[in-house]
């Protein structure tokens, strides 16, 4: 390995969900002596490499379980280990797919890939501890697809990412979280001291899709409220509805304004 680019998309392709975090752990271990050389240009059609399971299906084929059962209990854990997996290669494929950006942006998100394999890492060992594996329950591939997308566009990528879908994760952990309480199991409440890590690390990551966002827009001369309404148009990006977590949003880079412009719910 010569590069961070070229090793963050050897980890990308790696299938094996094993490898991959292995590989994530390997390159941030290795980042201090390894150049990053933002005028590398690769194949944009390229897919993450991933297991033959989970079966991806339709999100609304997705069957739904109560938490309050062992085998609903283990599908949900699995739901959100699924989101890290793809959040593992997202900020992986926010290194190596987007060129002639300052060495600060790989790092980054480098940064964040390592944090996400962590996050993969625990709910795996969670669903271990439950006799289950990473794909024993069909997934959804919403995540990806939004990445697709935007694939060509670093711009939109920063703002339907890690500013949208993963913003989303801030406002639905809580959520999760009182669900599992009210469950009150030992298997339930270790669920919840995972998810306090991520939806701590969680914002910081969504700190960073906010610091890029802006500073493409400024490099760019877009207004930042005006592209982010077309884009999320163009590239299909979904309805925002409450709750929200206003708290972490904020902590997380959103303005006042922004915050004030989210939707509330009907009286």
């Amino acid at each position: 390995m010569t590069d961070i680019r070229f090793g963050a998309r050897a980890a990308f392709l790696c299938a094996d969900p094993g490898a991959k975090v292995l590989a994530v752990q390997d390159l941030a271990q290795r980042q201090a002596n390894l150049p990053i050389d933002p005028q590398i240009r690769f194949d944009s059609a390229t897919s993450p490499g991933r297991p033959t399971k989970p079966e991806l299906v339709s999100p609304r084929d997705v069957p739904r379980r109560s938490p309050y059962t062992p085998d609903g209990h283990a599908a949900l854990i699995h739901s959100i280990a699924h989101i890290e997996f793809n959040a593992i290669n997202l900020a992986l494929d926010a290194v190596w797919r987007f060129a002639d950006m300052p060495d600060a942006y790989y790092l980054d998100w480098l940064h964040v890939a390592q944090e996400e394999a962590k996050h993969f890492q625990l709910l795996s060992d969670h669903l271990a501890g439950l006799g289950h594996a990473y794909g024993d329950f069909p997934a959804h591939d919403g995540l990806w697809t939004m990445a697709e997308n935007t694939r060509h566009d670093v711009t939109a990528r920063m703002a339907l990412v890690p500013r949208t879908l993963e913003a989303r994760g801030l406002d639905a952990t809580p959520i999760i979280q009182t669900k599992l309480r009210k469950v009150g199991s030992p298997a339930a409440l270790e669920a919840v001291a995972i998810l306090d890590v991520i939806l701590r690390e969680e914002v910081g990551h969504v700190a960073i899709g906010n610091h890029w966002y802006h500073w493409l827009c400024e490099r760019k001369g877009l207004d930042s409220h005006l592209f982010y309404a077309q884009a999320s148009s163009q590239y299909g990006g979904p309805s925002l509805k409450p709750p929200f977590n206003l708290e972490a949003r904020k902590r997380a880079g959103f303005s006042q304004q922004e915050l004030d412009a989210l939707p509330t719910a009907p009286l």
